[in-house]
């Protein structure tokens, strides 16, 4: 049966978005129509699909662990990738839904409050910041990995660093703007041994000088488990940087700024419950809104 939807498209640094306002889990999105809302020729075009559903209504005991960890979680991002796989946690993607959130009358958020948000990799709280919106993004942790990585274009396979923010990257670094910008992540790089589940693979150079006024600097490209290269990816940046600083050593900044194809952000690391948590905190915009029907 056929369904018309109401959505927005909305981006973080270029990490683009179908946002849908599904408060009481009444909408049946399957991996047909997320990917049918994806497609860049026949239908929105965007990287992910993000339904705005309240965490009352999450199934399999997700949004009842939501709220006991934090009762103010009303909100769930139930996020799905380009090919309608679900991933856990998207560092972007809660920038925008949380301006989807406010601009919708869904929920506010005034200056200097946060918002909790659930999502699959636990409750995130966002805040107002000078450039768009700061996200807690939790505690991170090394995952004990260092798989070799293969790339088109890339000469020779280089470890990479598992680091599991939520959901799992392998961060790689390259010596200089070449051979990052020489990449063809249109194809998927190889991992050996591949994780099970994935993982979006971050490919890193530092910047010359790498550290700056005490702030670190490095570039970045990425291909994202289920879509491929994207413009941004936010928990990529995140893991990107804590690669970078874990290598650096213990005297490095703990504030990053990190250039990607889309924009620029920031990733600060700081002492929090459970351990060191890393925010980050770059621009969400709304661009238009639309009705569409699907089969």
């Amino acid at each position: 049966m056929a369904i018309t939807l109401r959505f927005s498209k909305g981006h973080g640094t270029g990490n683009d978005f179908v946002l849908i306002a599904d408060p009481d889990d009444v909408l049946e999105l399957t991996t047909e129509r997320v990917q049918a809302l994806c497609d860049r020729h026949f239908g929105v075009g965007a990287d992910g699909v993000i339904r705005a559903v309240r965490s009352q209504y999450i199934p399999g005991g997700v949004g009842a662990e939501i709220l006991a960890e934090n009762p103010d979680a009303e909100w769930f991002m139930d996020y799905y990738n380009a090919d309608g796989s679900i991933a856990e946690m998207c560092g972007n993607g809660i920038r925008v839904y949380v301006e989807f959130l406010t601009r919708s009358g869904l929920a506010e958020l005034k200056p200097g409050a946060t918002l909790p948000i659930g999502t699959r990799a636990g409750v995130r709280t966002v805040q107002r910041s000078a450039d768009g919106y700061e996200v807690d993004m939790g505690v991170w942790k090394l995952d004990g990995t260092e798989p070799l990585v293969n790339a088109r274009e890339l000469k020779v396979a280089r470890p990479g660093l598992g680091i599991d923010v939520g959901n799992p990257h392998v961060v790689v670094a390259l010596s200089d703007d070449g051979e990052l910008d020489g990449l063809d992540l249109s194809y998927i790089p190889v991992l050996d041994p591949e994780p099970y589940d994935g993982a979006n693979v971050e490919f890193v150079v530092p910047a010359e000088p790498l550290v700056q006024n005490g702030v670190g600097r490095i570039r970045m490209r990425v291909h994202e488990r289920g879509v491929g290269e994207t413009l941004s990816c936010g928990t990529g940046t995140v893991a990107a940087a804590l690669a970078v600083r874990y290598w650096a050593g213990e005297r490095a900044p703990k504030e990053w700024r990190v250039t990607i194809p889309g924009g620029e952000v920031t990733v600060r690391m700081f002492e929090g419950d459970g351990g060191e948590h890393a925010s980050l905190s770059g621009p969400a915009e709304l661009v238009f809104d639309g009705e569409l029907t699907l089969v």
